[in-house]
């Protein structure tokens, strides 16, 4: 490993807030395993800890994340609603290194050497590793939609990864006139939350709701459906009359083009002129994923379901957004699920530490108004080709209050739950 100690204690001093840190020793024991993991999202996060933790430093754990402060895609749609501060979906790191010993590295990870076992930072450094865990999210395919760049999400924010994007798009909404027109193009499956963009139309339509009723919300879509259908449109109809247009793939939705200068989408031959546009396009693994040569022609990265290693390279582990998991969803809940159970194959190779059969769990909690939220999860079990679904689970529609809250009250629980399990 040739990261400095003095470039590992600046690293720390911005995580920690404490100006000038005493850094633990970079160079590990020659007895240790070691484990890199790149992304401290819910699936990176995750596997540092619990590995960290439970090998009670038999393993010396450096994680990899560009920023020290993490802001979370799932919850960010109650900040665009306004029941949610920025402040409230953003966290440090600075736990998982006083506390389990986990080695943060503020940098961005540009290359893999799955033969030598090394990873090179963007600043020349590298990092040798026994087991690497890669969970970087996902890549947005800008030029998925004609028209649409890097450069026009300036103008069209896709807010599909959480940070300035989310602070974009919030700001336009604020500022957007009563009477105005917001445009949101869904993406085509897969994607990064499937219930994800139907949520923010609700929280959206929230704010409108608010201080804006006479605006409209319109919802282009590649798709003929979309998770929790028949809930959201019920949410739409009796929290938010007349003031969402959702348009399937089947029946023109689909977005052609996009003219960012212009602020236009152009969908079924139709074109629209917004006031605000949330562009999200296709997706696909994270570039580190790419980079390392651990994708297939889908875009996405194969893996073991039994222990959610690479089937492109020996050694590398990848959970979350990028991993292609067979029937689980690209959620933050099945993210640390995958991330429990790579751990502890992780922890089983370099230590040989006891195994027990895989299980994964997932639930979509959706807030659709402030006290009304509505839910969908299943239990998986590994076989030979996917994780595949055992029973699975949704609210009902025309539920009644009390259940719905009830749900929104076990929602916040959640996401209180699994930041902790990520970051405390």
């Amino acid at each position: 490993m040739t990261i400095t100690r003095r470039r590992f204690a600046k690293g720390m001093g911005i995580a920690l807030g404490l100006g000038t840190l005493a850094a633990p020793a970079v160079v590990r024991a020659q007895n240790k395993g070691r484990l890199v993991v790149i992304g401290g999202g819910a699936g990176g996060a995750t596997v540092a800890k619990y590995v960290a933790r439970d090998s009670k430093g038999d393993i010396d754990v450096t994680l990899v994340q560009e920023t020290p402060l993490y802001s979370t895609c799932f919850y960010s749609n109650l900040y665009l609603g306004g029941l949610r501060s920025f402040d409230s979906i953003t966290h440090g790191y600075s736990t998982l290194a006083g506390k389990y010993g986990v080695k943060p590295v503020f940098e961005r990870a540009v290359e893999v050497d799955t033969t030598a076992k090394r990873v090179r930072l963007a600043s020349g450094d590298t990092l040798d590793y026994d087991a690497l865990v890669v969970a970087p999210g996902i890549e947005i395919i800008y030029d998925s939609i004609p028209g649409y760049s890097k450069a026009a999400a300036d103008y069209m924010p896709h807010s599909w990864q959480a940070g300035p994007q989310t602070l974009l798009l919030k700001k336009q909404l604020d500022a957007m006139e009563d009477g105005g027109l917001f445009v949101m193009a869904a993406p085509p499956n897969p994607f990064r939350c499937p219930p994800g963009p139907y949520e923010r139309v609700s929280m959206i339509a929230h704010t409108f709701k608010q201080s804006k009723p006479k605006s409209k919300i319109l919802v282009l879509d590649a798709k003929a459906k979309h998770s929790k259908q028949a809930l959201f449109q019920e949410a739409w109809e009796n929290h938010y009359n007349g003031m969402v247009e959702w348009i399937p793939g089947d029946f023109g939705g689909e977005v052609e083009s996009v003219d960012a200068a212009n602020m236009t989408l152009t969908a079924g031959g139709e074109t629209h002129k917004a006031s605000v546009a949330n562009v999200i396009p296709a997706q696909r693994a994270g570039a580190i994923a790419q980079i390392a040569g651990l994708t297939d022609d889908s875009g996405w990265c194969p893996i073991v379901p039994a222990t959610m290693a690479s089937k492109m390279a020996e050694g590398v582990y990848v959970v979350g957004d990028a991993c292609n998991p067979g029937d689980m969803p690209k959620s933050a809940f099945s993210a640390n699920s995958q991330a429990k159970v790579a751990a502890m194959t992780i922890r089983h190779e370099l230590t040989g530490s006891r195994v027990f059969p895989a299980k994964f769990r997932n639930t979509c909690w959706s807030t659709v108004a402030p006290g009304d939220s509505v839910k969908v999860g299943a239990n998986y079990e590994p076989t030979d080709e996917k994780i595949s679904k055992l029973d699975g689970f949704i609210s009902e529609v025309g539920e009644t209050a009390e259940i719905r809250e009830q749900t929104k009250l076990e929602a916040d629980g959640w996401y209180a739950g699994i930041t902790a399990d990520m970051f405390s």
